[in-house]
């Protein structure tokens, strides 16, 4: 009788342990989801303001913005701003009569200019965790409430590439639950100054 108590008692103690682990694994798996999804959302954020960055450039040079990434990516690594040096004041009329006045234009990298040494540029167009998922970028116009047209671009990751990898099921709850699923900057749709969905 007693061998039998004990044998109950190590089946108990086992199925408690096994219980335990089972019930920590169902806790952990949302919160460690949670974090790997946060994680993988900051670094695919600093790529879609890198993007932007790189948009804003590109049009503050041709006046427009691209929906190509290889316009973009050859932008940044070959092209470069001008920009007007004046040593003197135009406002003294004094100066510029005499010619004392000296203005020149020089050019600056763009690459050098908005990222920092050794940027890899041409990883712009793809996802952060995925393999060589390219971001969904666009450009064009819209019509703003007061009749103004306006120049917009967007880029766009969906979950399912971000998180690529993770849980299937907490990725596809997490698509069901967002009106958009996954992250952007820009829109196509209404000009919102090149904001991320982030922020």
């Amino acid at each position: 009788m007693k061998a039998v108590k004990t044998i109950v008692q190590i089946l108990l103690f086992f199925t408690i342990v096994a219980l335990g682990y089972f019930i920590y694994i169902g806790v952990m798996k949302p919160i460690d989801f949670a974090n790997g999804k946060e994680a993988r959302y900051k670094v695919v954020v600093q790529r879609l303001k890198d993007i932007r960055t790189a948009q804003i450039a590109h049009k503050s040079v041709y006046g427009k913005y691209t929906s190509s990434f290889d316009t973009l990516i050859h932008f940044v690594k070959e092209d470069s701003f001008p920009v007007e040096f004046a040593e003197g004041s135009l406002d003294d009329s004094l100066a510029v009569a005499m010619g004392l006045v000296v203005r020149d234009t020089f050019y600056v990298h763009i690459l050098d200019s908005i990222f920092p040494p050794g940027y890899p540029t041409d990883s712009l167009r793809y996802v952060p965790f995925t393999d060589d998922v390219q971001f969904e970028l666009k450009s064009g116009f819209i019509m703003t409430a007061s009749k103004v047209e306006v120049q917009v671009f967007e880029a766009t990751a969906q979950n399912f590439d971000i998180l690529n990898g993770m849980d299937r099921q907490l990725i596809i709850n997490l698509n069901d639950l967002t009106d958009f699923p996954g992250l952007k900057v820009g829109s196509i749709d209404e000009a919102n100054n090149n904001a991320g969905n982030w922020e």
